[in-house]
């Protein structure tokens, strides 16, 4: 799992839908979740996790989409399998990571120094664990 430590900003919500939006590291993150407890009020400290394989990546990337989350990295190290690519992101100092297929990997010829996004979806976000300073 990736891991990054966040504040909750905003919550918007609909029904049992909630939209819920967190500062880290000077960018917006989005959540979508149909259960949020109550203690998730702004100004929480939490733990946002996602599943590596649940990380897209571009490079050079122009343009719009959907994806609510849009991290700025770097590439610090990256793995190459048999079939997959294992990507370690240094996003403002925290590691995290994706994995791609090693055909996606060689096309895009990423090395270790490249620029990349990191693209997480709303749904793919989720709240590990509540911090409490």
């Amino acid at each position: 799992m990736s891991h990054l430590i966040a504040t909750v900003s905003k919550i918007e919500s609909c029904d049992s839908l909630n939209i819920v939006n967190f500062e880290c590291k000077g960018q917006t993150l989005s959540m979508m979740s149909l259960d949020l407890v109550s203690a998730i009020k702004v100004g929480t400290k939490v733990r946002l996790v996602t599943k590596p394989s649940h990380i897209a990546v571009a490079k050079e990337f122009s343009g719009d989409i959907s994806y609510s989350n849009q991290l700025s990295c770097t590439i610090e190290s990256m793995e190459n399998g048999q079939l997959l690519s294992s990507l370690k992101l240094n996003f403002f100092g925290t590691i995290i990571e994706s994995i791609i297929t090693l055909n996606s990997s060689k096309r895009m010829d990423l090395k270790v120094g490249d620029k990349v996004t990191a693209f997480i979806k709303a749904s793919e976000l989720s709240i590990g664990e509540i911090l409490n300073d």
